[in-house]
């Protein structure tokens, strides 16, 4: 009986230079830093918590399947400094 290589080609990896992309954004300026908090939730959103036929149900965060999420909470995070550190002001407003 004759076997075969199984081949061990790399992962594509074509999102790539989108997460780059995202990771060299630069915070510069306090308007894109509180656009930034807005837009990004502090918490996935998609997470919830309800009673049906008095039942107590779950559903789990379903944010980590997206591809970039790693990238936008460190873009949020990033956000978060700058606005503290650089502009002096209280960012917690923004934290969940």
């Amino acid at each position: 009986m004759t076997t075969f290589p199984t081949p061990t080609a790399p992962p594509l990896r074509f999102l790539d230079p989108i997460r780059q992309w995202i990771d060299r954004l630069e915070i510069r300026s306090p308007r894109l830093a509180h656009w930034i908090c807005k837009l990004i939730p502090c918490t996935c959103p998609f997470e919830q918590k309800f009673t049906l036929f008095g039942h107590f149900f779950h559903t789990p965060p379903l944010c980590e399947l997206n591809p970039f999420y790693n990238e936008f909470v460190f873009l949020r995070f990033r956000s978060l400094s700058y606005l503290s550190e650089v502009c002096g002001e209280d960012v917690t407003k923004y934290i969940c």
